[in-house]
């Protein structure tokens, strides 16, 4: 089991100074040690970036002794490694078993109190379950840890540097998650040869003697240390020009972050900035360095990426550039009222306004900056389904590493009614009666989108629509969670993308999805089902006006032939979004949900969301 908590006696560490090439790295760490009340840093990149390593290093840089705790005899502020198969009761304390069976009730504290006044570690947080995830993020804002269970009801101090990593390529964490960790770096090893043979060349020094290493770095280190010391006295006197609110707000913004939170840590980071700079007060460019630490992690999937920072306050805005009249902001000519291609019904093609001969070329929709809330199959799944495991038994354990408290009286109680002993000092719990939770297993949710790329979505103007539907839903996903992707176009279906826990990846492979052509809605049908059966439990959700028009076999009716595959998918846990537009529509997208025995729901932008707070990929069935 990894260790956790401090090490007396523990090797030297590598010096937070020493670590070369990752300024967004350094800077995030050091902004934390001056102001934890950040919130937290997640630290994003490939194994090999030094992730773990300038991690440890924090501790060394943070005040000896947190108040509340009695001074340690190495002065150094604890760091606590979460192990990845921790418990909650591990991790937030639970009854004291020995004390409990003296008769006392006491807490035993968990890796939370162990924290206090250091670092918290979490190595692969995405693998981390919700919940816990939820409890420490809570404790590393409030700076107060809150523990009821098992019958106690206890409030700490939880002042700590909370430090999360991951690799994206393991899956992410829920957007709700990422919005509650105040700072983000990705980071990745520097390409140029002579950035990398330097930290090989550190490295390499620290290991073959690492406390000649340390040394070596002791002034560097002792320097940082300082600074970081007085940037933390001069954090209560940083003050901010209401000017700079609105800098604040532009940014948040700028990257489409809906979260008020983004304010608020953006504030506080420029002032730890400030402090850490030497100064008092906040200047602008202390908001935009600042700004990419705090919004890359809260960036809506399809939001442009970070603009340059807006000019000072005493500076004008740049002009616009000049367009011919009627144009739109982007160059493209704005449609004319009444020039939308009417939807024939009878057209022998299935109504894809298109040019006779072959496939126009394919085009890249940039996918609609509004959201689109879309209710996924198979049931709801809240909070509380990404939180507990659900238990669903318990087993007889001498020592359990947690307690099913209810089972283990009763246990208690029935032994002393079976023996015949009466009376409280008679039924008192022994290790005997001790109990164990059994937890059922959460696996992660897998969904496969299949997407209508042809050209009859183009030209109704929604495959922009349809990508921000599918961007929000695939930002929605779970780090246990999976996903896949089909587009179909022309004359065939390609799996664009195969099961994938990276939602990154699935975003970048839906903007860059071509669209145009004709709708082999037939062809995309089957290879659903050939990619659902690879994946038993699969849901499907299908982006179609259901305009098939490429029949698989010559003189074959195309619709015909996708209502047979669609009945072929019936019993698979189904949604298809209707993406028909238009003053005469036929309905084919509701046929295809009966006969699969889906749901059904519209693909439209609503004026209001009722509840911004809500998931818009959540699995509510409408």
């Amino acid at each position: 089991m990894t260790p956790s908590g401090p090490l007396p006696d523990a090797a030297p560490l590598f010096p937070l100074s020493a670590v070369a090439h990752q300024p967004d790295l350094t800077l995030a760490l050091s902004l934390l040690a001056v102001s934890p009340a950040l919130g937290g840093l997640l630290i994003r990149g490939d194994r090999g970036a030094a992730k773990s390593t300038s991690a440890r290093a924090l501790a060394a840089l943070l005040p000896a002794h947190a108040e509340g705790l009695p001074a340690d005899g190495d002065g150094a502020a604890p760091f606590v490694n979460l192990p990845l198969g921790a418990g909650e009761e591990r991790v937030v304390g639970t009854l004291d078993l020995d004390a409990a069976l003296r008769g006392e009730a006491r807490l035993k504290p968990g890796l939370i109190a162990q924290a206090h006044g250091g670092v918290l570690y979490i190595d692969e947080v995405n693998l981390l379950p919700d919940h816990l995830v939820d409890v420490l993020l809570d404790a590393a804002a409030m700076g107060v840890h809150r523990v009821e269970r098992d019958g106690l009801s206890v409030t700490a101090p939880a002042r700590f540097a909370l430090v999360g990593s991951m690799n994206p390529e393991e899956g992410s964490l829920r957007p709700q998650f990422l919005d509650r960790f105040g700072l983000c770096v990705d980071v990745q090893a520097p390409t140029a040869p002579g950035e990398r043979a330097e930290i090989v060349r550190r490295r390499l020094a620290f290991d073959a003697d690492p406390a000649v290493f340390v040394r070596a770095w002791a002034g560097a280190e002792a320097a940082l240390h300082a600074r970081l010391d007085a940037a933390r006295g001069r954090l209560a006197h940083v003050t901010v020009p209401d000017v700079l609110l609105i800098r604040i707000a532009d940014h948040a913004a700028a990257a489409g972050v809906r979260s008020l939170r983004a304010d608020l840590v953006l504030y506080r980071a420029a002032c730890a900035l400030a402090a850490l700079e030497g100064r008092l007060s906040v200047t602008a460019a202390d908001v935009d360095r600042a700004a990419p630490l705090v919004l890359t992690h809260r960036r809506v999937p399809h939001a442009p990426d970070l603009p340059p920072p807006p000019p000072p306050p005493n500076e004008p805005p740049p002009e616009p550039p000049a367009g011919p009249p009627g144009d739109a902001p982007d160059g493209e000519p704005l449609p004319e009222a009444g020039n939308e291609p009417p939807h024939t019904p009878d057209a022998p093609d299935g109504g894809d306004h298109l040019p006779p001969a072959g496939d126009p070329p394919g085009e890249v929709f940039a996918p609609a900056p509004a959201h689109v809330f879309l209710p996924l199959p198979g049931g709801a799944r809240g909070a509380g389904d990404a939180g507990r495991p659900r238990v669903t038994g318990s087993r007889p354990d001498a020592n359990p590493a947690s307690l099913a408290l209810p089972d283990s009286l009763r246990a208690a109680l029935t032994r002393a009614g079976l023996s015949g002993e009466a009376g409280p000092d008679r039924s008192g719990l022994t290790r005997a009666d001790l109990r164990a939770p059994i937890l059922a297993p959460q696996e992660g949710r897998r969904v496969l989108f299949v997407a209508d790329a042809s050209g009859s979505v183009g030209a109704s103007g929604r495959m922009g629509a349809v990508k921000g539907a599918l961007l929000d839903a695939l930002g929605g996903q779970g780090h246990a969670d999976r996903m896949a992707l089909i587009t179909f176009r022309g004359v065939g279906a390609a799996l664009l993308l195969d099961w994938t826990a990276d939602a990154h990846a699935a975003a970048r492979a839906v903007e860059a999805a071509p669209t145009g052509g004709r709708t082999p809605l037939t062809q995309a049908l089957r290879l659903a089902r050939v990619t659902l059966d690879a994946e038993r439990g699969a849901q499907l959700v299908l982006f179609t006006d259901g305009r098939a028009n490429v029949p698989t076999q010559p003189g074959a009716d195309p619709w015909a032939e996708a209502l047979g595959a669609a009945r072929a998918l019936h019993g698979v846990p189904a949604l298809v979004v209707d993406t028909e537009a238009g003053r005469v529509r036929l309905g084919r997208a509701a046929q295809l949900a009966r006969a699969m025995g889906a749901d059904l729901a519209p693909l439209h932008l609503p004026e209001h969301h009722p509840d911004p707070s809500l998931n818009p990929s959540s699995l509510e069935t409408p």
